[in-house]
């Protein structure tokens, strides 16, 4: 990235993670090791589960979670294919079908109604994620798992910190995965994390992780086959570190929100972010504003190069995993035309993500707006609107 630009996300890094991380080093213990442990037990008390397991990634936490539960080929798993860490990829990975449901339009979450009309004899868990920070529906949610027998499945990759119905995102599934890659407000490059409250569960979900150092030695382990999926001493160290310091890091991404929100309201035609009538407290991954009915995918993708030019780095929020090319050529189930998941391609098409992260300051979110709204009267197509 250009030093010139403003980057979509730049992560923090202190005194704290270096400290950790040297410690590390010095102990010649990079792997399976105390720092793993310590950084579990810690979140899963941030969080108020009572077990955490870490991985390498979210991914495959969500692939070891459908092997835990032993969901695999011949099974559908209802989800959304608006998403921005493709967490969603581990139903296929897992041999699984995921079954694509469309979304709410304001939340951007799985919609529990749309998801019920997908529920089939072959279904076996939803997947349902909080979409860029907004907590998904997930009392409907729970309630439609619970009617059919199906395992509730929380993708909280997005949404460290945010409040649904006086709960933190990551207590509602019946395991929750976490990923800690950019631009997540916990940093460490890579891993993740999967919590639950299921004693039985969290057995499943270790031995699954990784064959450990001290069961090489033995035969009776190898009844399944694990993945080497756990998270290193020194991944650990940073999550660790980048945990002590979440509370005060998600007040100041507050701060920068606030400032979009009052720059925005000079935007004409613009709205602030939604907020559903249950959630308590929204900590967005990213400044997302939705765009009109007279933009496109291709117009959004000429806003970006414009703003890239003024030296701002915008994103397309989503691009629908039913519209990538496996997916549109594995099977009907998956691979749908345009116009079958109307939400989920509106938002698609229009959604543009904005820097957020505690290094901008005011002024930058002024020149961050100002030239957003240059942008879309140079495109031809506007005001910006939900």
């Amino acid at each position: 990235m250009d030093i010139d630009v403003i980057p979509l996300f730049e992560p923090d890094c202190g005194a704290r993670e270096h400290d950790l991380v040297r410690a590390v080093l010095q102990s010649g213990c990079w792997g399976d090791g105390p720092m793993v442990q310590a950084f579990e037990s810690a979140f899963a008390t941030w969080v108020g589960r009572q077990h955490a397991v870490a991985v390498g990634s979210g991914t495959l936490g969500c692939w070891i979670t459908l092997r835990a539960l032993g969901i695999g080929p011949g099974d559908e798993v209802i989800c959304t294919a608006h998403t921005w860490h493709q967490v969603a990829q581990a139903i296929t990975l897992a041999g699984a079908t995921p079954v694509f449901a469309d979304i709410n339009y304001w939340t951007g979450c799985l919609s529990p109604d749309k998801a019920a009309l997908k529920i089939s004899l072959q279904t076996r868990a939803v997947l349902a994620g909080n979409t860029n920070g907004h907590p998904a529906a997930w009392q409907a949610l729970r309630q439609l798992a619970d009617a059919h027998g199906l395992a509730l499945i929380e993708d909280s990759t997005e949404a460290l910190g945010s409040r649904y119905q006086g709960q933190v995102v990551g207590t509602f599934g019946d395991v929750s995965v976490f990923d800690f890659s950019a631009p997540c407000a916990l940093c460490t490059g890579e891993g993740g994390m999967l919590v639950t409250d299921n004693d039985a569960l969290v057995h499943e979900l270790r031995y699954l992780r990784q064959r450990r150092l001290a069961d090489r030695a033995s035969v009776s382990v190898g009844a399944r086959v694990p993945l080497q999926a756990g998270m290193s001493e020194l991944t650990a160290a940073l999550g660790l570190a980048q945990l002590a310091g979440l509370d005060d890091r998600l007040a100041a991404r507050q701060q920068v929100v606030a400032w979009y929100h009052e720059q925005m309201q000079s935007f004409e035609g613009i709205k602030p972010p939604y907020i559903g009538q249950d959630v308590d407290e929204v900590h967005w991954m990213l400044y997302v504003v939705h765009l009109g009915k007279r933009f496109s995918g291709s117009t959004r993708a000429q806003m970006m190069d414009d703003l890239l030019s003024c030296g701002i780095e915008s994103a397309a929020y989503s691009h629908p995993l039913h519209q990538q090319f496996y997916y549109m050529n594995t099977s009907e189930t998956t691979g749908q035309p345009r116009g079958l998941l109307i939400d989920t391609e509106r938002i698609g098409d229009r959604a543009l993500a904005l820097p957020l992260h505690t290094h901008l300051d005011e002024e930058q979110v002024q020149y961050i707006v100002k030239t957003l709204k240059d942008t879309a009267s140079n495109v031809g197509a506007g005001a910006t609107i939900y």
